[in-house]
């Protein structure tokens, strides 16, 4: 890899690692225009100030316009996600990996890992 193309993927790194950078561009993915409110409810959580500033990045990096009926993804914003769409299907597996990898492995030796821990009877006296 040229320097040229590591000072491209780092510039492009560095504007998605802002804070809700990526979930801007998310919001948008499905092609439809949103408003500045229905964008900020699509991102969730994210301040006006901080919606407004990653708007403008990303309006600046040509990644997102603005028209009549509020911000899209522009052509080069699309192809961008076209190109992190696996990032979808990656994220559902690494989930449930890092689900299984947090449970603990059944005991040796239990029928049933679920089943409540119950003690034995006592054997009958005679």
């Amino acid at each position: 890899m040229s320097s040229k193309e590591i000072a491209a993927i780092g510039q492009l790194l560095a504007l998605l690692e802002g804070r809700y950078a990526l979930r801007v561009l998310w919001a948008l993915r499905d092609g439809h225009a949103q408003t500045f409110r229905l964008l900020q409810d699509s991102v969730g959580q994210i301040t006006p100030n901080t919606l407004n500033t990653r708007i403008k990045e990303l309006r600046e990096a040509g990644l997102v316009g603005h028209g009549g009926e509020g911000y899209s993804l522009t052509p080069s914003g699309q192809d961008l996600l076209k190109r992190l769409s696996d990032l979808q299907a990656f994220a559902v597996k690494w989930q449930l990996n890092q689900a299984r990898k947090s449970t603990p492995p059944p005991r040796p030796g239990a029928a049933d890992a679920s089943a409540p821990d119950v003690p034995p009877e006592p054997a009958p006296s005679t």
